[in-house]
C-alpha cells in the first residue's frame, strides 16, 4: 500500500493544490480513497453553487458533523474511533499545509 495519495484539486475560482496526503497504514485501497475525495469535493462545490453564498465556518462544521456520524456508524469503542478520527484530520491538514498552491494570474496588461 502506498504511503501518499498524490491529489490534484481545483477551486471554482481556479485555485490549484496539489497535495501528497499522508495516508494511514491501515489504509485498504488507496484508489477508493481517491474516488470517494474527488466524489465528496464535487458534490461540495455544485452544492455550495447551488445555495450561493455559504460561509466557510459553515462547511467545515457540517464536514465535522458528517465525519462524527460516521465515526458513530463504527461498531468500535468511541474512543478509539475519535481518535482515529483526530488522527486522521491532524494528517490531513499537514499534508494540505505543506501542499503546493497556484492560482493563474488574470488581468490585462
Amino acid at each position: 500500500m502506498p504511503s501518499k495519495l498524490p491529489f490534484h484539486y481545483t477551486t471554482p475560482t481556479g485555485e490549484r493544490f496539489e497535495v501528497e496526503f499522508e495516508l494511514h497504514q491501515d489504509t485498504v485501497s488507496a484508489m477508493r480513497v481517491s474516488q470517494l475525495l474527488e466524489r465528496l469535493m464535487d458534490t461540495l462545490d455544485h452544492e455550495i453553487g447551488i445555495l450561493g453564498n455559504t460561509a466557510n465556518g459553515d462547511v467545515l462544521q457540517a464536514l465535522t458533523m458528517a465525519l462524527s456520524l460516521r465515526a458513530g456508524m463504527i461498531h468500535a469503542n468511541p474512543e478509539v474511533t475519535g481518535q482515529l478520527c483526530k488522527d486522521l484530520l491532524d494528517r490531513a491538514l499537514k499534508s494540505v499545509d505543506n501542499s503546493r498552491r497556484s492560482h493563474d494570474l488574470s488581468g490585462h496588461a
